[in-house]
C-alpha cells in the first residue's frame, strides 16, 4: 500500500460516512439547524466544498471552478443565512462535491510519494504542515462536519444509520 492509498482510504471513509448520514435527509431538513446557533447542513456542505477546492488547489490540484457565486453563498458570513434561496439541493451539494472530490483524489493519485512530505503552503502550516496533512485534512474536515450532522437526525427522530 502506498501512502497516496492509505490517504485514500481515509477520504473514502469520511465520503462513505457523508452520504450514510444524508442518504435519508431532504432538501429542507438541510436548512434546519439542531441548535440555535449551529450551521444547518446545507451551509455546512458548501463549505466543505469550497474548502476542499481550495485546500487541493493550494497543493497544485487541478479542481474545477465552482459554480458562480457557490464560494460567496458559503462563507462564514453566510452561515447564519436562513435564506433558502441561498442554498442548493441535496442532490447538486452532492454532485459538486464528487467532482471536487474526484479531481482531488486525481492529483492525489498522480503525486509523487517524495513530495507528500514537502511543507505545505505557508499559511497552512499551523494545522497542515506538510502535502500528505492537507490531502489528510481533506477527510477529517470532512468527517468533523459530519460528525455535526447527527445533531440535526437525532432531532428529526431519524434512525441510527451508523
Amino acid at each position: 500500500m502506498t501512502p497516496q492509498d492509505a490517504i485514500k482510504l481515509g477520504l473514502d471513509s469520511a465520503q462513505f460516512l457523508m452520504t450514510t448520514y444524508l442518504s435519508d435527509l431532504s432538501d429542507d431538513e438541510l436548512r434546519i439547524r439542531p441548535l440555535p446557533g449551529m450551521n444547518h447542513i446545507a451551509w455546512q456542505l458548501g463549505h466543505l466544498i469550497v474548502s476542499e477546492r481550495d485546500m487541493a488547489s493550494a497543493v497544485g490540484a487541478k479542481i474545477p471552478e465552482l459554480p458562480a457565486g457557490f464560494a460567496d453563498a458559503h462563507t462564514m458570513d453566510a452561515a447564519k443565512s436562513d435564506n433558502s434561496q441561498q442554498f442548493t439541493t441535496k442532490q447538486a451539494y452532492l454532485e459538486l462535491f464528487a467532482t471536487i472530490r474526484a479531481a482531488a483524489l486525481a492529483s492525489l493519485a498522480a503525486t509523487p510519494a517524495s513530495k507528500l512530505s514537502e511543507p505545505s503552503p505557508e499559511k497552512m502550516r499551523s494545522y497542515a504542515p506538510t502535502v500528505a496533512a492537507v490531502y489528510t485534512l481533506l477527510g477529517t474536515h470532512q468527517m468533523m462536519h459530519v460528525g455535526q450532522w447527527v445533531a440535526l437526525r437525532r432531532k428529526l427522530n431519524k434512525p441510527v444509520v451508523i
